[in-house]
């Protein structure tokens, strides 16, 4: 089956505003993508001056389309409470008629986005921390708390790293970040069949806008992104990638 297609935003500098983003993502739905996933910050270097709130990007994203599956892509637990993530997502998903797919992941200390802020900056811990967390989160999304829409739960993991990967199998889908070429989705597609993922299991790449997307299709990856950001994001120039839709060519 071919891969549904989606963009990977980040809500940094031209895009830092919801508003713009909830427009780019009305346009992405007329000219044909199928999702819309947005970058979770709180800083990431001195090249980005500006971020936009992931929640409220993504409740903007929920207003003004119909059809997309959308979602922040990748949260880190670590940082969140579990409780407070269970109410939002829920919020969004009936929000969005059950359209929301929440992405989760250990997260990254390289700009300090942990550290600096008194959060937890070992990845060690933070594993453990993902984990608990996972425990509670589901248990409030499974009916703990009230309305309990469905929200499925995307793991992230960089390849070829094996811990992520069985984690993910327990859940609904694996955004796999890192790939070389599309031969190490074969093995990424391989290595899950070895944990037995559930029926409708999702195995996500994203793509740089110059890289032929053609070569990823067909491959056992159900979605294909293309990513838009995260530096010297010009609106115009993203506004035409949008609108050339998801069947065009690599974008210079």
């Amino acid at each position: 089956m071919t891969a549904r297609r989606g963009l990977f935003v980040a809500p940094f500098d031209a895009l830092a505003d919801p508003r713009v983003v909830g427009d780019l993502a009305a346009e992405a739905e007329g000219a044909g993508w199928e999702g819309f996933f947005v970058w979770d910050h709180l800083q990431y270097g001195d090249r980005v001056a500006e971020i936009a709130d992931v929640w409220t990007c993504c409740a903007a994203v929920a207003m003004r389309t119909e059809r997309m599956v959308f979602g922040p892509m990748v949260t880190p637990l670590a940082r969140r409470r579990p409780q407070v993530l269970a109410r939002q997502a829920a919020s969004l998903a009936v929000l969005s008629g059950e359209r929301f797919v929440l992405g989760l992941g250990l997260g990254d200390d390289w700009v300090g986005e942990f550290s600096d802020y008194g959060d937890e900056p070992d990845p060690k811990a933070r594993a453990r921390l993902l984990d608990e967390g996972l425990e509670a989160l589901t248990g409030h999304l499974g009916g703990g708390f009230r309305p309990a829409p469905r929200v499925p739960i995307w793991m992230a993991g960089r390849f070829p790293n094996q811990a992520p990967l069985r984690r993910a199998a327990r859940y609904d889908g694996f955004f796999v970040i890192g790939l070389d070429g599309p031969s190490d989705l074969d093995r990424v597609v391989g290595d899950l069949a070895a944990h037995d993922p559930a029926d409708g299991f999702d195995v996500v790449v994203d793509l740089q806008p110059t890289q032929d997307p053609a070569p990823w299709l067909d491959r056992g990856a159900s979605w294909v992104l293309t990513r838009v950001g995260p530096y010297d994001l010009d609106l115009d120039a993203v506004r035409r990638l949008v609108a050339a839709g998801p069947h065009a060519g690599p974008q210079e």
